[in-house]
């Protein structure tokens, strides 16, 4: 009986030891993957930031907007 639970033990220890060392790779290759898509995307320190983004597509949407105002007025004004 003493065998098995020295067997079991030891089996326990080496899956501590395995789920450690692939949490911590893990999670290096998870880093290194972000950091990647970090660069490839331009996301990160001197890149459009999430609030200048937000405010691009704003400002295109009320471009838009006026645009089709204008256009409007112009065809609308030649059809009279």
């Amino acid at each position: 009986m003493t065998v098995y639970t020295a067997d079991v033990e030891v089996q326990n220890l080496v899956l501590n030891e395995t789920g450690e060392r692939f949490s911590s790779s893990f999670g290096d290759m998870l880093m290194q993957t972000s950091r990647k898509a970090g660069q490839a995307f331009g996301i990160g320190s001197g890149s459009l930031n999430p609030w200048r983004i937000a405010a691009l597509i704003i400002c295109v949407f009320l471009g838009f907007w006026f645009i089709s105002k204008i256009m409007r007025w112009w065809w609308g004004a030649a059809a009279v």
